[in-house]
């Protein structure tokens, strides 16, 4: 498999390295894809030292599978160009709601890969990802009439500025220094803001009309969602509280012995002896990992859960790279 990383510097294109180096797949090529700008920067892929090269100078016709992590303008710009030599594995939120376009999480709906109308693969919202994860296994027995959900969303999904910009604020604020915020509309150190991507006219954001349509799409029409997402000061790892409503009552212990088994899944839910999952626990593990599993005592047909995962890995790194995986094992 020859493969090709656009946006190999950033924080999602250095973990699908990663990724690929872990799953030990049969990489013959490996081709790094930045801006002018960080063209000739050195990348380890298997020990080996690769050289980036410049994204608008690069032959797709050279690889078998092009993932795109560098935002949408560069999908936009880029990615039906690679389409056409080789499958595109978006990570941006460019393709996501194109009809013609699979948007993806293996472990939910691989059956969407078998009609590729326009070469390209979309990967959902991190948030998105590690939600469906949970609710496919539940969806299929119980039938899921209605998910909220709130999020908790660590600033790496804001990319490595915002990381940057929450290890200043934070030594600013123990120096006793004045604050100033660049990439967050205000303080994001010890602070919680509930504002991720624009404001639309109806009072929600981008963001969580996206994990609405996204859903939809990947699982069931169907199902009515409502969210609200939340930044928080967390490096790494999106934590979520999910309240379900079932078309029908289900008990505590189906609900746990399905999830127990489901792919990509993992309980953590022990809470008398404080055992349950948060973004430390989860940062650097394929899961998402699921806590909190109780009934909700103002309706008999509803459960609510606290689940946490890897956004740089579960939510974009790793289910790209499972997409990619995916796709090319069909074709053997």
């Amino acid at each position: 498999m020859k493969i090709a990383i656009v946006g190999a510097t950033g924080n999602v294109g250095r973990k699908i390295i990663e990724v690929l180096e872990q799953k030990k797949l049969l990489v013959e090529d490996l081709c790094l894809l930045a801006s002018k700008k960080s063209a000739g920067t050195e990348l380890l892929f298997n020990g080996k030292k690769i050289k980036v090269q410049s994204l608008e100078d690069f032959d797709f016709s050279k690889v078998d599978i092009t993932f795109f992590s560098a935002g949408k303008k560069i999908s936009e710009a880029y990615a039906v160009k690679a389409a056409k030599c080789s499958v595109v594995v978006d990570n941006s939120s460019y393709f996501r709601m194109d009809p013609d376009v699979p948007l993806i999480v293996p472990q939910v709906n691989k059956h969407h890969l078998s009609n590729l109308k326009k070469n390209i693969i979309a990967n959902p919202n991190c948030s998105t990802a590690q939600m469906v994860i949970v609710l496919k296994p539940l969806h299929d027995l119980f039938d899921i009439k209605r998910v909220v959900v709130s999020t908790y969303q660590s600033v790496s999904g804001a990319g490595k500025a915002s990381m940057d910009e929450l290890i200043e604020q934070t030594r600013d604020i123990l120096a006793e220094k004045k604050v100033s915020s660049k990439n967050f509309t205000k303080q994001i150190a010890f602070n919680a803001i509930p504002h991720i991507d624009d404001f639309l006219d109806d009072g929600y954001t981008k963001e969580e009309i996206k994990m609405i349509n996204e859903t939809k799409k990947i699982l069931d029409h169907k199902i009515e969602l409502t969210a609200t997402c939340v930044r928080i000061p967390v490096m790494v790892s999106h934590s979520e509280s999910l309240n379900i409503e079932f078309n029908k009552t289900v008990s505590l212990s189906e609900v746990r012995k399905v999830l127990a088994k489901a792919p990509g899944c993992k309980i953590i839910d022990d809470p008398i002896n404080n055992m349950y999952a948060t973004p430390i626990d989860s940062a650097g593990k394929n899961e998402t990992f699921i806590s909190r599993i109780r009934q909700d005592n103002s309706n008999k047909n509803s459960i609510n859960l606290w689940i946490v995962s890897d956004n740089l890995l579960r939510g974009a790194a790793l289910n790209a790279v499972e997409i990619a995986e995916t796709y090319y094992n069909k074709l053997q």
